[in-house]
């Protein structure tokens, strides 16, 4: 590889060394992925903070290893980011510390035994037959959402598709007002552009302020459907079972990451999704003229551009991994996204390509924490690309450039306008 730097700009203008990364800097939001490869290749265990034991992983051997070992790497690594601790992501890091609604931790930031339970309970909303049967509504939905966005043979597909279907999907599934959409997302954001950006868009105030509207709301709702269920997720979570049900506490970081996690995953999957298209005009068309080639186009998307970038872990001995060894009580950001584009893994990575077979990517994790909303993402990802393929008969950008959401943890586009031709 060959580098070189303009002497009168002190700008790159070859490709990145591992030393160029720089999890805050507006090049690799941009585009991540070359920074990636150059970490997989010269340093898979790459230090973040010079003497700091804060390493980011990126190969898929590493990732899997790490992800298959949860005795040896500690999901509790992002309930100590999310209060400030460990790998401080963005200037507003520990703006929660000790804020009620992270009094018990997520379930993404447990470890067994503790993990068990909570999924044991929490997998009673998601069994197969009731994801199943939300497929009619949320096609429903994606309808609404197009005819209420599509204005002049123009669309804006974040805000008029992607941001509103997955909300509206799990409003309604909690049991919450249809309403409560744009409050919904206002909170997201705030919580996690809040929380791992860099562009200062969030003081503390802000997040905690939102942290502080969204345990209000929904220690309200909880308390009423304790006292009055329904046939709600909210319902279900709350009433016991053999004698054990979640507590507030547990109840509200639940909700917390659906709402986060599952709204912003979906959201950013059907952003990247239409964004590779647009500049893979071939496939574009095949999706367009043969709608059985959306699911295969939804594993490519995951793979190619995952909707996830990295989660922490942390180990406290040293561990031994196919490319090295890991230090002693270290904290590791282990990059999905990366291992996604492994060359070992996946021959001609950074290519996009739908006939690609994808079933062994990690953007949805792998292990006890594969994603539990992973089956909901993928339909209502599914069901976004047919109706809106089913409405166009062409997609063009309307925009010199595609702006991304303004985040260490998540990528997706943060405005996607396009020019349609209606079918």
């Amino acid at each position: 590889m060959t580098v070189s730097v303009d002497q009168a700009t002190n700008v790159r203008t070859g490709p990145p060394s591992a030393a160029d990364f720089n999890l805050l800097s507006p090049e690799f939001r941009e585009n991540p992925y070359p920074f990636y490869a150059a970490m997989r290749r010269e340093s898979p265990i790459h230090p973040l903070a010079p003497g700091a034991p804060l390493y980011a992983i990126t190969r898929y051997a590493d990732v899997i290893h790490i992800l298959h070992h949860p005795e040896l790497f500690s999901s509790r690594a992002l309930q100590v980011a999310l209060q400030g601790g460990g790998i401080g992501i963005g200037p507003n890091s520990g703006a929660l510390a000790g804020h009620r609604l992270l009094s018990s931790p997520m379930m993404i930031a447990t470890d067994p035994p503790d993990h068990g339970r909570l999924r044991r309970l929490v997998n009673r909303g998601f069994t197969p037959r009731r994801i199943a049967s939300l497929e009619p509504r949320i096609r429903e939905i994606a309808n609404q959402c197009l005819d209420d966005a599509i204005e002049g043979g123009e669309l804006e597909l974040v805000r008029g598709l992607s941001i509103p279907l997955p909300v509206k999907v799990i409003a309604e599934m909690l049991g919450v007002e249809r309403d409560q959409v744009d409050q919904f997302k206002a909170w997201s954001d705030a919580f996690v552009v809040g929380l791992s950006g860099a562009t200062g868009q969030y003081e503390p105030e802000d997040v905690r302020k939102a942290a502080d509207e969204m345990a209000d709301y929904f220690e309200g709702f909880a308390a009423e459907r304790r006292a009055n269920p329904k046939d709600d997720l909210i319902s279900v979570l709350t009433q016991a079972e053999e004698g054990d049900a979640l507590s507030t506490g547990e109840l509200m970081s639940f909700i917390a990451l659906l709402l986060i996690a599952g709204n912003e995953t979906t959201t950013n999957l059907i952003g990247n999704g239409v964004k590779a298209l647009l500049a893979h005009p071939d496939q574009l068309g095949r999706v367009l003229a043969d709608p059985s080639l959306v699911p295969a186009l939804v594993e490519e998307v995951l793979r190619y551009d995952s909707p996830i970038q990295a989660l922490p872990r942390s180990n406290t001995n040293a561990v031994e991994l196919p490319s090295g060894i890991v230090p002693e009580n270290s904290t590791l950001l282990v990059f999905y996204a990366a291992a996604n584009h492994d060359e070992e893994k996946f021959p001609d990575a950074e290519s996009f390509d739908i006939d690609r077979a994808t079933g062994d990517h990690v953007a949805f994790s792998h292990g006890i924490h594969f994603c539990l909303g992973a089956s909901l993402s993928r339909l209502e990802a599914r069901v976004a690309f047919e109706t809106l393929f089913s409405r166009c008969r062409e997609l063009e950008l309307a925009a010199d450039s595609i702006p991304m959401v303004d985040s260490a943890v998540l990528r997706g586009p943060k405005s996607l306008p396009l020019r349609i031709g209606a079918a």
